[in-house]
């Protein structure tokens, strides 16, 4: 599970309220290289919770080197960019759990894919 993805994702366990952000529980994580496209990362970081991101990457082991917000001309700051897109594209979570911020639910990632589904009494 990409970093990006775990941007988007939030618990919809019935009677839920609070379901982002999961906290990650990784087992295994790797970084594989990825070919980088500047535009993709700059029309995505407005769409981030950058917050989110920065923990999520510390949590995992590589949050080192990003700033607390995106600078103002991100745009154009291929450092900034490089970096975003490192922590985004490239780390993944292999093997591990979401953990719902409100409930406690885990949710299990294998094979770098996460298992949302819910059981009969949580739908």
């Amino acid at each position: 599970m990409k970093l990006l993805t775990h941007n988007m994702l939030t618990s919809h366990v019935k009677g839920v309220k609070n379901g982002y952000p999961f906290k990650i529980l990784a087992s295994q994580v790797v970084a594989n290289s990825v070919d980088f496209n500047a535009e993709f990362i700059a029309r995505m970081i407005p769409k981030l919770e950058w917050t989110v991101l920065k923990s999520a990457a510390e949590s995992v082991g590589f949050g080192s080197g990003l700033p607390d917000s995106p600078p103002d001309a991100f745009e154009s700051d291929e450092d900034f960019l490089k970096a975003a897109h490192h922590v985004l594209l490239e780390v993944e979570v292999v093997e591990g759990d979401l953990e719902c911020p409100e409930t406690g639910r885990k949710f299990p990632v294998s094979g770098g894919i996460p298992n949302m589904l819910l059981t009969e009494d949580e739908v």
